[in-house]
């Protein structure tokens, strides 16, 4: 039986037992490259959290004393302007690290919100920056993990600026979502999240009405499919070609 499944029975109301600390920490990449010693103290001091759909791990400026990896489950990072609207900086799905910032031990700086029922991974950060001084395996992983989030920023930043339109912000939005989230099915490439167009404004930083007209230009152009509540992206090259061309 996999964590997944297990994590299900779990939420289901059986026995927590049902998904040890061993299960979680073998099936996380993360630590694939750990040592042995490394994988024994880390299960000595970690602890495995249910959080229900729709509940925040952390929220900006709380003081935050554990790293959390998520086993199973899926999770949204965001923030809030003055205005207090969101914006959703990263989805998260398993085996993500979802705050290395915390190793900086200063207030966490952004929100943390489950988007299903999800299982994570709690480490105090002091006792497992203790393990990472010891294991350069664990700590070249973590770095990799934070370079990756800074050139995803990078390219979010990217597609922000005035050389992008609203429907070609979207496209690309849409196309990092199918290939992370895409599940191939006969009519294209579905996009397993709970997606709605307002959260999708909330990940573009525009408003409501605007997403869903760009929506609909990218329907009328057949690079989208909107079918009860499912996003599908009919030909991946296709909406990548449009919002790459000049």
């Amino acid at each position: 039986m996999t964590v997944s499944q297990l994590t299900k029975e779990l939420f289901a109301g059986k026995e927590e037992e049902l998904v040890s600390l061993k299960d979680a920490i073998a099936a996380t990449e993360i630590f694939k490259t750990a040592s042995q010693t490394s994988l024994i103290e880390i299960a000595a001091f970690s602890s495995l959290l249910k959080v229900d759909k729709g509940k925040h791990l952390f929220r900006d400026k709380e003081e935050v004393k554990s790293i959390y990896i998520l086993i199973t489950g899926r999770a949204s990072l965001y923030k809030l302007n003055s205005q207090g609207e969101k914006k959703v900086i990263f989805v998260y799905g398993e085996g993500s690290m979802l705050n290395e910032v915390m190793l900086q031990d200063l207030p966490a700086s952004i929100n943390c919100e489950m988007l299903e029922q999800s299982l994570v991974l709690a480490m105090p950060v002091t006792r497992f920056w203790h393990v990472m001084e010891k294991d350069s395996g664990l700590t070249k992983v973590i770095m990799n993990s934070m370079a990756l989030k800074i050139r995803r920023l990078y390219r979010q930043l990217k597609n922000t600026t005035n050389d992008l339109t609203g429907e070609k912000r979207l496209a690309a939005k849409l196309y990092k979502l199918s290939k992370d989230y895409g599940i191939k099915q006969e009519d294209g490439l579905c996009i397993d999240l709970n997606l709605t167009i307002t959260y999708l404004a909330e990940m573009l930083g525009s408003k409501r009405e605007t997403v869903s007209r760009q929506a609909k230009k990218l329907v009328d152009m057949h690079l989208l499919v909107i079918h009860k509540n499912k996003f599908i992206i009919p030909d991946q090259q296709k909406l990548s070609d449009f919002f790459k061309k000049p």
